[in-house]
């Protein structure tokens, strides 16, 4: 067999504020792979048929002297990300050819939710959830549901707001054109308790954070005593020079929020198992619902990515790079 073409996304510069498809980043078909001969010492090679588009991505563009937990892209080198892959050879015992092999896929929300929210949740409770609509989000309001609590819900769209409605969400907002504070302190009347604090009848007291800046802001200050914050990312401070500055951070202490900060590689080995058992099911019964978000072709890659950090996305966002 000849050699076949091998295209990537190739990383160029390190981006100021939003990464630039065809600057920060560029498509390159130049290189082919001779798929019979190349030496596999003892691996794998596997061809890439989806590969996942998450926010992560833009904290791996950052200048080489910053030490970040999950490693930098480096200049001049392709883009990564976890992926949907089938093999094409194996030199791997426990791989053989046509077996189809995949990275973080719809775990992040239900590890993080058994490990840091269910426990901690009991029926009637308010949860919080911002980027509702999206891989994550979506998946923890139907979660959440489940558990019996009350789910506000915030999207960027009214379309996405439509969306989110459709998974049960009690109270849904576009956060664009309504203000994230009004509705929590409207969701929870007020009474007023020791020094001047006020606590919401019906507090919030789970809340799950995927995009930080003003939500995490109103989030503090509508939360209950003793409260669950699980941060899941911060994306409104991705692409800005200068972090959004928390003005209700002092919360934390007078209202003894606990915040959960993870990774969900952390949390593979004690949560896998039991995802892989109930997951799949209750996504192909329907009782679990989403909303894909598919690009075709590699070269469309790094705009997918812009979309996904502008929020101009709509579900879990990938790329279609081939059918099999």
């Amino acid at each position: 067999m000849s050699p076949v073409r091998n295209a990537r996304v190739v990383y160029k510069e390190v981006p100021e504020g939003f990464p630039i498809p065809g600057k920060t980043f560029v498509y390159d078909d130049s290189q082919t792979i001779d798929l019979e001969n190349v030496p596999l010492n003892g691996g794998v090679l596997f061809k890439v048929l989806v590969v996942s588009v998450d926010p992560y991505m833009r904290r791996k563009m950052q200048d080489p002297s910053v030490d970040f937990h999950l490693g930098l892209f480096k200049v001049g080198e392709p883009l990564y990300n976890f992926s949907v892959s089938k093999v094409v050879r194996s030199e791997n015992p426990a791989l053989k050819e046509g077996d189809h092999i995949y990275g973080v896929f719809r775990q992040t929300a239900h590890h993080a939710w058994m490990e840091y929210a269910h426990p901690y949740s009991k029926k009637g409770d308010v949860a919080f959830v911002t980027a509702a609509s999206g891989a994550v989000g979506a998946i923890v309001v139907q979660l959440a549901k489940a558990d019996g609590l009350k789910v506000i819900a915030s999207a960027g769209s009214d379309e996405k707001c439509e969306f989110v409605r459709s998974l049960g969400a009690d109270v849904v907002f576009n956060y664009k054109t309504t203000s994230t504070r009004e509705v929590l302190k409207k969701e929870g009347p007020v009474q007023m308790y020791a020094q001047r604090l006020a606590f919401p009848r019906s507090p919030t007291r789970s809340y799950w954070d995927n995009v930080g800046g003003e939500s995490l802001d109103a989030a503090l200050e509508w939360a209950a005593q003793k409260a669950h914050f699980v941060i899941c990312g911060m994306i409104s401070n991705y692409n800005t020079g200068e972090p959004y500055n928390v003005k209700n951070l002092q919360q934390v202490v007078w209202r003894e929020i606990t915040f959960h900060g993870f990774l969900v590689t952390s949390l593979w080995p004690k949560y896998d198992e039991e995802f892989n058992r109930m997951f799949p099911p209750r996504v192909a019964s329907g009782e679990l619902k989403y909303k894909d978000d598919l690009v075709r072709g590699l070269e469309n890659a790094g705009q997918a990515l812009v979309n996904v950090l502008s929020g101009t996305n709509f579900g879990k966002c990938s790329v279609v790079v081939a059918d099999e």
